[in-house]
């Protein structure tokens, strides 16, 4: 019906609804509805913005209220302060981008420039779907590679994990990722990652090799960085972890830390550190062969300090709070996002004395000024990764 009107008639059709639609009652105005749907063959909400507009039709074209609202988001304005954002970032989706926007906009100003009062408002007032299609032209393909060896020694004596029921901080998933460049042949760092499931705080460390010594003494210097008392410690099947020497620094101590392990081949089982290999790992350190010793000094300076804040106190994460099925599909459901750093200090187990240390520390960071310095650092370890050992 609409092909076969006139440009004159269509608009003289609209202009008898409107006025009519102006004066209805709320029944009447459903009619209406149905009639310019069946009319004009537009969606209810497009007949809703035709039908109750007032404005008049412009000459020649139709009347911009039938076209849609007007855009609130424009690329061209709010995509240059939410690049370097998105980047300094390391990327989030956009709800976690939404989440982390509060407070990176107040130091994107300190650090770049002062923003219009419009576009700060818009930028906060932006849903998570708004955003994720603002950064869709800065999105880029990534790969992935890892690679385990099981270990066998002493692996039946550590039982596998179950469902941890105990609440709070301080029961972490461990494991270790290959700095090799491709070629596992043993004289290449590796990194040590370790996540708590209760907050998703995360400590790295870089080890010249994957011995049960030099693991060790990572994971030592990892519990003493933590903010909270280390409770249980779950970890793959390898010789790294299942060894004596990691044994006994678990279970000799007056208050022993509960030992479990994955199932072998299931990395499943660890999926909140296996993530991390990703984001927190392989977004910052690549593939690329790191076998000189000393870079492995720099990493850990750069994790301990200026990576380790930015992740812990500004990166917003997810949490799986349940999941149901609806026939053949499982429908996860997740929490708001938070930053580990807030989630520690809602954490009741967490001891008022840190409370207020990590405040205080949180208080004297810019992120932005973090993401500089991580880049300056990781310069310095890429040139001396190049150096032959």
């Amino acid at each position: 019906m609409d092909n076969e009107m006139s440009a004159k008639t269509r608009q003289e059709v609209l202009a008898r609804l409107r006025r009519s639609y102006a004066r209805a009652g709320r029944k009447y105005k459903s009619r209406l509805l149905d009639q310019a749907i069946e009319l004009f063959g537009y969606h209810r909400k497009a007949a809703v913005r035709a039908v109750g507009s007032r404005a008049p039709a412009a000459k020649g074209r139709a009347a911009p209220s039938i076209l849609g609202r007007p855009r609130e988001y424009s690329p061209e304005v709010l995509l240059p302060v939410l690049k370097p954002i998105w980047f300094a970032a390391y990327q989030p989706c956009g709800r976690r981008l939404a989440a982390l926007l509060p407070e990176w906009l107040p130091a994107y100003e300190q650090d770049h420039r002062r923003l219009d009062g419009g576009v700060r408002e818009v930028l906060l007032a932006a849903s998570a779907r708004t955003l994720d299609r603002l950064i869709a032209p800065l999105r880029i393909g990534n790969c992935r590679r890892c690679g385990t060896k099981p270990g066998s020694l002493l692996r039946q004596s550590i039982p596998i994990r179950g469902e941890w029921t105990e609440e709070g901080p301080g029961w972490l998933e461990m494991d270790t990722v290959a700095l090799c460049g491709g070629s596992l042949d043993d004289r290449h760092s590796w990194m040590v990652d370790a996540v708590d499931i209760c907050t998703d705080w995360t400590e790295l460390r870089a080890s010249e090799n994957r011995g049960q010594r030099c693991v060790l003494q990572q994971v030592k210097d990892m519990e003493q960085s933590l903010p909270f008392e280390l409770l249980g410690v779950d970890m793959d099947n390898g010789g790294e972890f299942i060894n004596h020497h990691m044994v006994r620094y678990f279970q000799l101590r007056p208050k022993p830390v509960l030992m479990t392990r994955a199932r072998p081949y299931r990395k499943n089982d660890n999926a909140h550190v296996e993530q991390r290999n990703w984001t927190h790992v392989r977004q910052h350190f690549g593939y690329e062969r790191y076998d000189n010793p000393h870079a492995v000094g720099l990493i850990n300076a750069l994790c301990k300090g200026a990576l380790g804040r930015l992740l812990n106190h500004f990166l917003p994460t997810q949490k799986l709070t349940g999941k149901r099925r609806e026939g053949s599909r499982t429908i996860r459901q997740y929490g708001a996002p938070q930053t580990p750093y807030a989630r520690l200090m809602s954490a009741e187990k967490v001891t008022a004395a840190k409370k207020a240390e990590l405040k205080q520390l949180h208080e004297q960071l810019n992120p932005m000024a973090l993401a500089r310095q991580i880049e300056r650092e990781k310069r310095q370890i890429e040139q001396c990764r190049l150096i032959a050992p």
